[in-house]
C-alpha cells in the first residue's frame, strides 16, 4: 500500500514587511518638497504608527522578532515556478480525521497573549545578523551542517542546531530537501520552497508549554498528507491549522508518493572528547519510565492512496544504542498505536 501520509508529535529568511509611505488624498506620493500641514501630518504619523504596531510583533520572551510578511511576498513566491502566485486555498482532510476539536492555541512563546498576524500576511520569524555569523559561510546559514559524524539514528541527520537559533529552546522546524540534504532545500522558511498559509503559525519560533518530568504533560498533534487533487504535500499544526503546504514540483520520488514515514527522536554524536555524548532525547529519561516522565508519540496513523486515514501497522522499532537511548512500543484504544523514547546520552552503561 503507498502511504501518502502521517501523524506526528512533535516535540526568516530576510524577507520584506509591510511598510508604509505617506501619501497625498488623491492616493500620490508626496515629492520631496511637499510639506504636510502639522495636524494633518501628525494624523498621518498616528495612523502610521497603529499600523506597524499591529504587523511588527514586539520580541517574545525568547527574544524571536516575528514580521508580519503579505502572503504572496513570503519566500517561497522568489522560486520561479511560483513567481507570480498565491497561496492555494485549502485543500480537502483526510477520511476519518477528527474535526469535531476546535482551533485552539499554536502551542508557541511568541502567540502566548493571544497574537497574530493580519489576514493576508504570515508570520516570519526575523534573521538577524548574529543568526547569519553564526553559520560557517551565509551560503550554509539555513542548511545542516556539514558534519563527519555519527548520528544516532537511521535517518539522515535530523537535529535542532544550536547555530541556527542561539539557544537551546524546543522549537516547531520544518527542513526540506530533494537530494538527501546534500544541495537543496532547508530550513523553515529560509529559501524558497514551502509556501505558508497560516497567520497564527510562525515556523522556526519556540514551543510552549513545554511538559516536565513528573509534572503535566504537553503534546501537539501534526498531520502530513498529499492532497490527491494538486499533489502538494500539506502541514496541519495542533487540531485545524493549516500551516502550509510543499509544492509537488519540489520533489522527485515524493511527487506521486511516500514509500516510508519515520518517527523518533535524533541527536548528533561527535565523540569529540572519545566519549559519547551527554545530550539528552526527549526527556532525558528512560521509554520504561513511562508516561509523565519519558517522551512518547502517540495515535500513529497513516493516509493511503483514497485519502483514508488508517490504524498504522508494520511498525519496526530501531534504538541504534539501547544503553544510550531506547524505545518502548504499545497500544491501546486511546492513544491507538504509541511508543516512549529517548534517554540520558552518556551514563555508565553508555560510556
Amino acid at each position: 500500500m503507498r502511504l501518502l501520509v502521517v501523524f506526528l508529535l512533535v516535540v526568516s529568511f530576510l524577507s520584506p514587511v509591510l511598510s508604509l509611505s505617506i501619501v497625498s488624498d488623491s492616493g500620490h506620493s508626496l515629492p520631496a518638497n511637499q510639506t504636510l500641514h502639522p495636524a494633518a501630518q501628525l494624523h498621518k504619523l498616528k495612523r502610521v504608527t497603529a499600523y506597524l504596531t499591529k504587523i511588527n510583533k514586539p520580541a517574545s520572551p525568547d527574544g524571536d522578532v516575528i514580521d508580519c510578511v503579505l502572503s504572496h511576498l513570503q519566500p517561497a513566491f522568489d522560486h520561479p515556478d511560483l513567481r507570480g502566485q498565491k497561496p492555494l486555498d485549502p485543500p480537502e482532510r483526510p477520511k476519518g480525521h477528527n474535526t469535531t476539536n476546535t482551533v485552539g492555541e499554536s502551542y508557541q512563546l511568541w502567540a502566548q497573549s493571544g497574537e497574530s498576524c493580519p489576514e493576508g500576511t504570515v508570520p516570519i520569524r526575523r534573521t538577524t545578523e548574529k543568526d547569519v555569523l553564526r553559520a560557517s559561510s551565509i551560503g550554509r546559514y539555513g542548511r545542516k551542517p556539514r558534519r563527519h559524524v555519527r548520528r544516532d539514528s537511521s535517518g539522515s541527520g535530523h537535529e535542532v542546531s544550536p547555530e541556527l537559533y542561539g539557544d537551546n529552546n524546543p522549537r516547531f522546524f520544518t527542513y526540506w530537501t530533494t537530494d538527501a540534504y546534500q544541495a537543496t532545500g532547508c530550513y523553515n522558511l529560509l529559501c524558497s520552497g514551502f509556501v505558508q498559509t497560516n497567520n497564527r503559525v510562525a515556523i522556526g519560533a519556540a514551543i510552549s508549554p513545554r511538559s516536565f518530568y513528573n509534572g503535566r504533560q504537553f503534546d501537539i498533534g501534526l498531520m502530513v498528507w498529499k492532497d490527491p487533487k494538486h499533489g502538494h504535500w500539506w502541514l496541519q499544526f495542533g487540531s485545524r491549522l493549516l500551516v502550509g503546504y510543499w509544492p509537488a514540483f519540489l520533489f522527485s520520488h515524493l511527487r506521486s508518493h511516500a514509500s516510508m514515514v519515520q518517527f523518533g527522536g535524533e541527536i548528533v554524536n561527535s565523540r569529540s572528547s572519545g566519549y559519547h555524548t551527554s545530550t539528552q532525547m526527549g526527556s532525558g529519561h528512560f521509554a520504561e519510565e513511562g508516561f509523565r516522565k519519558a517522551s512518547y508519540f502517540r495515535n500513529l496513523q497513516v493516509v493511503d492512496w483514497d485519502n483514508n486515514l488508517l490504524p498504522l501497522s508494520n511498525l519496526h522499532l530501531l534504538a541504534d544504542h539501547s544503553n544510550c537511548y531506547d524505545i518502548k512500543q504499545g497500544r491501546n484504544n486511546v492513544w491507538g498505536t504509541y511508543f516512549y523514547y529517548g534517554g540520558p546520552g552518556r551514563n555508565v552503561r553508555c560510556p
